[in-house]
């Protein structure tokens, strides 16, 4: 039995000039078995020990193989492709960078395709008409149209129709506009005006205003003042349901910030909620303003001695069609100019969008 007190003795180290070969050939052996605590060989064993350092092709190094990797990987850095513009994916098509378009997707202007698409409209027509693929029973001819407006010019008629058209339009869209935009921002700011408005603008607002006509002319008479009437009444509902809207889509988280910041219910409603709802009430603006215009020439046609809407009435009356178009180029020129100036104002107020 093995005694526990005896110290393993060290393996010698086998000599390079095959002194071991005997004894390596003589039969099976057991593995080495490895110590945990440091041997070194026997001092008779040292130089030859020292003499195979020397030989071997690959040296230990002093540090760690572990550590020296570690270092390799570390100041090894990849080559990093660099973009190529013209490089093509994997579909073969050439990838080009995007450009960045700062802010958001705003509409390029371009400039003369609506005139010249006009243009072309009425060359057609004046083509169509001379050459008999137009009835003149049906459609004028566009230079006779124009020749009618310069006699109107010329004889003072234009203006003698014009301006009761734009004192009644005027009158009229601005009782509409100023009642309909306070009524649709108190709708939109008090809970309890909303419940007792809302049903009664739904009720009103599906209702053809030019049936009211005999209506207002019962109550207000035939004179200015039905006519007034008619075109405030005709521009409210559409304008109480375009702002009242625009309140309502007014960014609530805006509002958080101001009470957090400490507004007044005032600032809060005059420096974010109006702001915020003035680009809609515009929008409507455009709407409400080209039903006004409706609504003129069908009152001008009740009782009206001069307008644009008796002046179309009575040239129709005579199937005069020259003039009668001549006062539809007309309504369509105040059209453009109050798009137009609704236009500037947009520019002017809404330079922050």
């Amino acid at each position: 039995m093995a005694d526990p007190t005896r110290r393993p003795t060290a393996m010698p180290m086998p000599d390079t000039d095959g002194s071991a070969a005997g004894h390596r050939n003589s039969g099976p052996q057991n593995p080495p078995t490895v110590s945990t605590s440091r041997q070194y060989a026997p001092a008779e064993a040292q130089p030859s020990v020292l003499r195979n350092a020397e030989q071997s092709p690959d040296p230990v190094p002093p540090a760690s193989t572990a550590e020296t990797m570690g270092r390799d990987m570390a100041s090894a850095k990849p080559a990093m492709p660099r973009p190529n513009p013209g490089r093509t994916g994997t579909a073969g098509r050439e990838t080009r960078p995007v450009p960045f378009r700062g802010g958001g997707f705003a509409p390029t202007p371009v400039r003369g395709v609506a005139f010249a698409l006009f243009a072309l409209l009425l060359v057609l027509a004046e083509v169509g008409t001379r050459a008999g693929v137009i009835s003149s029973l049906t459609l004028p001819r566009p230079s006779a149209v124009l020749e009618t407006l310069v006699q109107l010019w010329q004889s003072g008629n234009l203006w003698r129709h014009l301006l009761p058209s734009l004192h009644r339009l005027f009158v009229g869209a601005s009782l509409g506009i100023v009642v309909g935009v306070s009524v649709g921002v108190m709708i939109g700011l008090f809970s309890y005006v909303r419940a007792g408005l809302v049903p009664l603008v739904a009720a009103l607002f599906p209702i053809p205003k030019i049936a009211l006509l005999p209506l207002f002319v019962i109550w207000f008479g035939i004179d200015e003042a039905s006519k007034y009437a008619l075109i405030a009444f005709g521009t409210f509902t559409p304008t109480v349901v375009a702002t009242y809207g625009a309140v309502d889509n007014v960014d609530r988280s805006l509002i958080r910030m101001g009470q957090s910041f400490g507004l007044s219910w005032w600032s809060i409603v005059r420096k974010i909620v109006l702001p915020g709802a003035f680009p809609a009430i515009l929008s409507g603006l455009r709407v409400s303003i080209s039903i006004a215009i409706i609504l003129l020439v069908a009152a001008e046609m009740l009782g009206a001695q001069y307008g644009i809407g008796s002046y179309i009435l009575e040239a129709g009356s005579l199937y005069d069609l020259e003039k009668l178009f001549a006062g539809v180029t007309i309504l369509s020129l105040m059209g453009l100019v109050v798009n137009f100036v609704i236009g500037l104002i947009e520019k002017r107020f809404l330079a922050w969008r």
